[in-house]
């Protein structure tokens, strides 16, 4: 009878609990903030802009007029599809360059390649990556664009992990130099994905809803010895223009981006997946894209319109205390950088103009 009155206490106190909110776990509490401060929500930015970053995989036989027309409801004038070959698909960019084409967007769709890193063994790999590099941009594309798989997943022949810097791909590299287009390079991730999963590692939250994205130094390799890969070959290739993704992931460490910047003048940098790193801080982080206001381009990364909208927010108010769309990515808030307008011009669209080749220029301002 004991025991029965017992249990029978506890799961009242359970259910008590529930009901008070008191047995919340850390993912569930999110409470809105109770600070009262001016608000500016931005949903379409002050300028016309150009998405450096994104992700159309279906462009072959999507409908291309209901996506430019989400497209103005956010003034972006011109999207790059980084997924030129979809998932490796020969004819891929074919058909994305030829819907783009029969839909009379040519000025509002722009299309980076890939390149297949599978066959690197072979002693004509190199020669024969370059002369299709050459002739998906005489068909239209406009750049290159190397995915994170390159230090992370690729492999040759003996299963030896394939590093961002071997010579084996140098072909490449020079020839996006020869043909003055740019490259667009994703390598690691961010460097909390190789740290301790413990209550010292910011990404603790997003590395419990997905353990697929934790590392270690042997998985395949130290982060720090990836990144320095990547920087090896801009070293090497100064003829080519990189655009180092997600802000290399320094977004975190402005000093050493800074730095890196200041020694590797071919490299460009974007925001994307990293604008809540930068809302954080949004002094030091205003003084560095008032700094480096040529360096740096615009992108996003995933396709959610409504996202966008914390982008500009950050970018061009001076609010302060705003969340961020994905609490797995930051639990922190947001504070707007308050660019000026020749900052923000060129962020949104003039570096990208200047970077990409053949970008029509038409639609934005001077």
């Amino acid at each position: 009878m004991r025991i029965t009155l017992f249990a029978a206490c506890l799961l009242q106190s359970i259910s008590t609990a529930a009901q008070n909110g008191t047995d919340l776990s850390f993912e569930e509490y999110n409470p809105p903030s109770t600070l009262v401060v001016p608000e500016h929500p931005v949903t379409k930015a002050k300028y016309p802009f150009i998405d450096v970053h994104n992700h159309q995989f279906n462009m072959p036989s999507q409908n291309l007029n209901e996506l430019v027309d989400e497209m103005d409801q956010i003034n972006m004038g011109i999207m790059v599809n980084l997924s030129g070959r979809g998932r490796g698909e020969t004819t891929h960019l074919d058909g994305a360059l030829s819907n783009i084409k029969n839909s009379n967007l040519s000025s509002r769709l722009v299309i980076f390649t890939n390149v297949s890193f599978e066959g690197i063994d072979s002693p004509d790999w190199g020669a024969n990556a370059a002369r299709q590099l050459e002739e998906d941009v005489k068909k239209g594309a406009r750049g290159l664009k190397i995915y994170k798989s390159l230090g992370l997943r690729n492999t040759d022949s003996s299963g030896e992990r394939i590093a961002v810097d071997d010579p084996r791909i140098d072909p490449v590299w020079a020839k996006c130099g020869e043909l003055g287009i740019p490259v667009l390079i994703h390598s690691a991730d961010p460097a909390p994905f190789w740290q301790e999963h413990d209550e010292n590692n910011e990404r603790w939250l997003e590395l419990k809803l997905r353990p697929n994205r934790k590392r270690s130094d042997t998985d395949p390799a130290p982060w720090e010895q990836i990144i320095q890969e990547q920087h090896n070959v801009f070293t090497k290739h100064q003829g080519t223009t990189f655009i180092n993704a997600h802000f290399g992931w320094y977004a975190n460490d402005l000093a050493t981006l800074s730095h890196l910047l200041d020694q590797l003048p071919n490299m460009m940098i974007e925001f994307g997946a990293v604008i809540a790193e930068l809302g954080r801080q949004p002094r030091q982080a205003r003084e560095f894209f008032i700094r480096y206001q040529d360096r740096i381009m615009f992108g996003k990364d995933a396709w959610n319109p409504a996202e966008y909208h914390t982008y500009f927010r950050v970018l061009e108010t001076a609010d302060e205390y705003f969340p961020y769309y994905k609490k797995y990515h930051a639990y922190w808030k947001m504070y707007g950088l308050d660019l000026p307008d020749e900052v923000l011009k060129k962020i949104y669209y003039k570096n990208a103009l200047r970077v990409i080749p053949n970008l029509d220029a038409s639609n934005f301002p001077e």
